[in-house]
């Protein structure tokens, strides 16, 4: 079974995304040319990235001496020649402007062209880090910062990270003690931008050692010390800085110094082998610079507006991981799909039970295994129409009118924490349905949906861990402006249940997902009503399970709604039963968790660690 015909129906059909090129932007696009960027993405994920994706897991990154006394990485060629193609092909320039060598291609159907390298092989990756970095800098960074850094992570020549856990603060980026110092009495002259001396430690850096670009710029996190020399706590004393790999000149050529980043070692993954994943030590005087230690680092922004910065990469960086959980869900539903039509075994059963002397059915005959199929299929479908919507958002954020783009604004500031996670946990369920599909052989490495698993199963802790991303959900996202983005995403699911309720096949669905939208408000209102952020977030996590669930059932409903007057197919029936399932066998689980929010429950919460 083919992603295409899933991405072109919620593409064209659903959300109308040839429209765009009504706008000025887009206005050389048309559905030709999106479908020819769609075709080659498509080609080089069946090409460069499927075929290798269980060697990159078997062959895993290593480290080995680099002659300087330090380490570098060595890769398997197939994963240099997937970076190629990619990097060959534009797509890491894709929604940039014309000028600079971009394609000024919306950003849903450079989302929509992601899917296809997630699922071929999320491991070796489509330069998500590097197209953040770069969006990052465009954003925050000097011109010569973007001309130098921006531009040739574009045409890739560099790549990019993004460096912001310690060995001793994970995501609690408050307690971050990489130092910046000034370099120099002449620091702030750099045409670079001021230029410091970093000293630290950065754990969990995917991508921040290798040999597939000539140079790769870390964003880095550190803080510059007060008068005293102390560190200023908490996240307003962050900066970030312009770390890379090699020092350039004001025209990006290599001047031949490597800058103070050693590589201190690789972390062994469950998943995502592929890609390196690193600690890395800034500053300790493995490669000194111009006879001292401290990895030169350019400043970007003002000091101690880091963190504000960072969050531009964050934030593309949590839909990029909601869509590559997705991609990984689909992957695993297709390749059981498969396998359960045309795995014999087992009878149906009839008036008199089994009858032993009839052949064996294939699997897919039996209900059970239909009813696994149809969970990922509702998950992974529903997550992608999702993801899709997202990305429509931030379209109509950068294109749209002020008010529109306004509206966009507040609805990808509630959406993105569930876009993030939702998919991170509900396709990673459907990633265990698939290897229960596959039985005994769904466990072993001689089918590919043990590794699905595997690499799905980091995206719960990826840019931001669940935990997290639920309290920012309850905590700040649907109180923040006083509520206006929670009102503004009931608005739109109230339009879709008026839309939807008039027609008849419907109707109950419309009703439902009314239901639960009561709920979750009812919900929202109670876990603040006592005012205690400690009883509020006590239970953020099946807040945000509800809201997540509330949110597909929405998108499902607004699917069928909008595509009403399809013809009649056996895509049309997969989706209505899709949408059915969801609606009967998932919407209702949201009773339970907010049962929990409603009350402040705190069981868990208020449970004493010696009890434990």
């Amino acid at each position: 079974m083919s992603l295409r015909p899933t991405l072109d129906f919620l593409l064209y059909d659903w959300l109308q995304a040839d429209r765009l090129n009504a706008r000025p932007r887009f206005a050389d696009h048309s559905r030709e040319t999106f479908d020819a960027v769609l075709d080659t993405c498509e080609r080089i994920a069946r090409e460069k990235y499927a075929p290798f994706n269980r060697l990159v897991d078997v062959e895993e990154p290593k480290a080995v001496d680099d002659g300087q006394g330090g380490l570098r990485v060595v890769l398997p060629q197939a994963t240099q020649e997937a970076w190629n193609a990619y990097a060959e092909s534009g797509m890491l320039s894709a929604a940039q402007d014309y000028a600079i060598g971009g394609m000024q291609l919306p950003y849903t159907l450079e989302a929509a062209a992601g899917t296809f390298f997630a699922t071929a092989s999320v491991s070796i990756g489509g330069g998500l880090l590097t197209v953040g970095n770069a969006n990052l800098l465009m954003a925050h960074g000097t011109d010569l910062q973007k001309q130098v850094f921006a531009l040739n992570e574009f045409n890739g020549r560099f790549s990019g990270t993004m460096c912001l856990s310690e060995p001793q603060a994970g995501s609690s980026l408050s307690d971050v003690a990489t130092r910046a110092t000034p370099d120099g009495a002449d620091f702030e002259s750099d045409p670079l931008g001021p230029r410091y001396r970093l000293k630290g430690n950065k754990m969990w850096i995917s991508a921040g050692e290798h040999e597939l670009s000539e140079n790769i710029i870390h964003l880095v996190l550190a803080k510059i010390p007060g008068p005293d020399g102390k560190l200023v706590p908490g996240v307003k004393g962050i900066s970030l800085f312009i770390v890379p790999k090699k020092l350039v000149d004001t025209e990006g050529a290599l001047t031949g110094e490597r800058n103070d980043v050693a590589l201190a070692g690789l972390n062994h993954k469950l998943g995502w082998r592929g890609t390196t994943n690193t600690l890395l030590n800034f500053g300790e005087g493995k490669y000194p610079v111009r006879g001292a230690s401290g990895a030169i680092g350019y400043l970007v922004g003002r000091p101690g507006e880091g963190l504000r910065c960072m969050f531009h990469m964050m934030n593309e960086a949590r839909i990029g991981i909601g869509l590559a959980a997705t991609a990984l869900g689909l992957a695993g539903y297709y390749a059981s799909l498969d396998y359960a039509k045309n795995r014999p075994q087992g009878r149906p059963v009839g008036p008199a039970g089994k009858d032993a002397a009839q052949p064996q059915v294939r699997i897919i005959e039996h209900a059970d295994i239909k009813r696994m199929l149809l969970a990922q299929k509702s998950y992974g479908e529903g997550a992608l129409a999702l993801l899709l919507y997202c990305a429509r958002l931030v379209d109509e954020q950068h294109t749209g009118t002020p008010e529109a783009a306004d509206d966009a604004r507040l609805l990808l500031e509630v959406l993105t924490p569930v876009a993030k996670s939702w998919p991170s946990e509900f396709c990673l369920e459907a990633n265990s349905l698939a290897i229960q599909i596959h039985g005994g052989y769904g466990y072993t490495r001689d089918f590919p949906v043990e590794q699905y698993w595997r690499d799905n199963r980091l995206n719960m802790i990826h840019e931001g861990t669940h935990g997290i991303q639920a309290a920012d959900l309850l905590g700040r996202k649907v109180v923040m402006e006083g509520g206006k983005g929670l009102t503004l995403l009931a608005g739109r699911i109230n339009a879709t249940i008026e839309r939807a309720i008039q027609q008849p096949a419907l109707a109950e669905h419309a009703n439902a997902l009314g239901q639960a939208l009561q709920r979750v408000g009812a919900a929202t209102r109670a876990a603040w009503s006592a005012g205690d952020p400690a009883q509020a977030l006590a239970n953020a996590v099946p807040y945000m399970q509800a809201f997540g669930h509330l949110v597909i059932a929405w998108i499902w409903l607004d699917v069928l709604a909008t595509t009403h007057d399809a013809a009649a197919s056996p895509a049309l029936e997969g989706r209505q039963r899709a949408a059915r399932y969801f609606f009967h066998y998932e919407l209702p689980k949201i009773s339970a968790w907010l049962k929990v929010v409603e009350t402040r429950d705190l069981t868990c919460a208020g449970m004493p660690e010696d009890a434990f």
